[in-house]
C-alpha cells in the first residue's frame, strides 16, 4: 500500500512538470519563429499590414529625411530584415518625415568672420553656396542669401536650402566716400567798417597819488664827495 501511494505521487509529480512544460512552450511560442521581411522604402500601411499577417507589431521610433523619397516610407527598421523572431516580437521602424524639417539660423550676421560664420552653420547641417564678396570690411559677415532672399537671425530654413554668405572684400564703397573741405578761418578786414569799442580813459589825480604812496621812498644818505 505504501509503494502505492508513492508510486502514485511520483506520477503527479511527473505528471505536473510535463504539464509546466508544455504549457510554457505554447505561451512562449517555442520552436516557432518568423523571418522579418525587408520593409525598407515601403509605405506605412503596407509594412503594417506585412508585419500584421506574420503577428508582428510595428511601432515608429523616429523619424528622417530624404528628400527624393515619399512622405511616410519606411527608412530603417530594428531588428533587420532576414532576423528569426518569435510571433509577437515589436518591430520599431524609422519613416521619412511628412513634412521638410527646418533649422534655427544662429546669430551670425554682422556678428562673426566668414570663417566662424562657416564653421557653425555647417557644423548645424547647413548646406552652403560659395561665399558672395561685397564691399565692406575683409571677411566681415554682412547677410546670408536663401534663394536669392535676404534672411535674419531666428528665422527656419529648411534643411535641403543652400544658404549664400555675403562678406566684405576689404574695399570701401563708392558711396561711403567721404569728401573732406579745409575749415575756414575768418580774418581781421581793415575795411570790413568795425568799429574799435575799445577807450583809452585818462588818469585821475587820485590814480596819481596812490601810485606815488606805492613806490618806495628814496634814500635819504647822500654820499660825500
Amino acid at each position: 500500500m505504501l509503494w502505492g501511494n508513492l508510486l502514485a505521487m511520483a506520477l503527479v509529480i511527473v505528471g505536473l512538470a510535463l504539464g509546466f512544460k508544455f504549457a510554457i512552450d505554447i505561451y512562449t511560442h517555442h520552436g516557432e519563429a518568423v523571418t522579418i521581411p525587408n520593409l525598407t522604402h515601403k509605405t506605412f500601411d503596407d509594412a503594417d499590414h506585412i508585419l500584421s499577417e506574420l503577428g508582428l507589431d510595428m511601432v515608429v521610433s523616429d523619424t528622417g529625411y530624404i528628400k527624393t523619397l515619399p512622405p511616410g516610407c519606411i527608412l530603417e527598421q530594428y531588428p533587420a530584415p532576414g532576423e528569426r523572431v518569435k510571433p509577437g516580437r515589436t518591430i520599431f521602424v524609422t519613416i521619412n518625415a511628412t513634412q521638410t524639417p527646418t533649422i534655427t539660423l544662429p546669430d551670425v550676421i554682422d556678428n562673426c568672420s566668414l570663417r566662424e560664420a562657416m564653421a557653425k552653420l555647417t557644423a548645424m547641417g547647413f548646406k552652403l553656396n560659395p561665399p558672395k564678396f561685397v564691399p565692406g570690411e575683409k571677411d566681415w559677415v554682412y547677410g546670408i542669401l536663401v534663394n536669392g532672399k535676404h534672411v535674419a537671425y531666428g528665422d527656419k530654413i529648411p534643411v535641403d536650402a543652400k544658404l549664400t554668405i555675403l562678406a566684405g572684400n576689404g574695399m570701401r564703397d563708392a558711396s561711403d566716400s567721404v569728401d573732406y573741405v579745409d575749415p575756414t578761418v575768418d580774418t581781421p578786414d581793415d575795411n570790413s567798417g568795425d568799429v574799435d569799442e575799445f577807450q583809452e580813459v585818462p588818469a585821475t589825480e587820485e590814480d596819481d597819488n596812490s601810485k606815488q604812496k606805492e613806490e618806495p621812498d628814496k634814500d635819504p644818505f647822500t654820499p660825500v664827495e
